[in-house]
């Protein structure tokens, strides 16, 4: 699993000359980072870098906020039509995010957002894997917990922001995890929505990178700039691994 990515770093140190060189080699001679200097020579990547990351974090703040709210709601609440509801949201799983493009745009078109951040964010915020997620794990939950605070004077938004939430830390980092890693990597919707290189997001600028070169693609910037992509993704599973490993364990172990 780690060789690719090995590969992949190896060769962003590397010449031109040694990257299709045979028998490959996996120690750059020389160590050259000039493959890094020409990235944010030739584009405004630090501007793609801090647009996928504002993008990225603020799709996944108010994703796991919405869907810990509705996936409490649906766990702990009586209303009428609740298992119809969910249900809708079961079946919004099940249709490939590709058929929406069309109308979300149009949708986009009218409220003016074409080409701006709201247009990035909002239609990411909401989801049906993050509700059906969040309820599973609020369902687990013991009620004695609840009605004890209810006991004490607390009322739901007091028990679901001071309770509800710090048990479901696991969870709340495991879709977070997966909600940035998605927005981080998300391609077709920006390429789409987006016009100018003021908002453009990193996998954007990683496709107009090597397009950029069409005669002769430098593998070498390509691969240091792919390096820049990947760095995020997994600074944020390192920071939540305990959370989405014990969130894991959780799942899998019954008493």
């Amino acid at each position: 699993m780690l060789l690719p990515f090995l590969w992949l770093v190896a060769v962003s140190f590397m010449k031109e000359s040694q990257i299709f060189s045979y028998p490959p080699s996996f120690v750059p001679e020389p160590f050259i980072i000039d493959n890094y200097k020409n990235v944010f020579t030739r584009l405004p990547l630090f501007q793609f870098f801090v647009n996928s990351l504002f993008v990225a974090l603020a799709t996944t703040i108010f994703q796991v906020l919405f869907s810990a709210m509705a996936g409490y709601a649906f766990a702990r609440s009586r209303f009428k039509y609740k298992d119809f509801v969910f249900f809708i949201f079961l079946v919004t799983m099940m249709i490939p995010p590709q058929v929406n493009i069309i109308p979300l745009f149009f949708l986009m078109r009218e409220l003016h957002w074409i080409d701006t951040y709201q247009a990035l964010i909002i239609p990411g915020i909401f989801g049906g894997l993050g509700v059906f997620f969040m309820r599973q794990w609020f369902k687990g939950l013991s009620p004695e917990i609840e009605e004890a605070a209810k006991i004490d004077g607390c009322n739901v938004f007091k028990i679901f922001f001071t309770i509800a939430l710090p048990l479901a830390l696991p969870a709340i980092v495991t879709l977070a995890i997966f909600t940035f890693i998605t927005t981080w990597n998300s391609f077709m919707w920006p390429l789409i929505i987006t016009n100018s290189t003021d908002i453009t997001t990193l996998p954007v600028a990683l496709a107009q990178f090597k397009g950029s070169f069409r005669e002769t693609v430098m593998w070498g910037d390509l691969t240091a700039c792919s390096v820049i992509c990947a760095l995020p993704v997994i600074v944020v599973y390192l920071f939540g691994k305990k959370y989405f490993i014990n969130d894991m364990l959780a799942g899998g172990i019954k008493e």
